[in-house]
């Protein structure tokens, strides 16, 4: 397995995190920065599910 998939997730991760305390500060909403994060990470890993798939459906030929 990869493990550049899980540091991009972990960067991701701290990346949002790090926006919505600063949008906080600002008395800002950051529930769309939020939200927006968590569906490019699951994005990622329906694409990440989508792989493991193929390869199984190869491994066992059910193509």
């Amino acid at each position: 397995m990869d493990v550049d998939v899980i540091f991009k997730i972990a960067g991701l991760g701290i990346l949002i995190s790090v926006l919505n305390i600063i949008l906080k500060q600002a008395d800002k909403e950051a529930q769309m920065l939020t939200l927006a994060g968590v569906v490019v990470v699951l994005i990622v890993v329906v694409q990440l599910i989508n792989e493991l798939f193929n390869v199984v459906r190869s491994v066992f030929h059910l193509f």
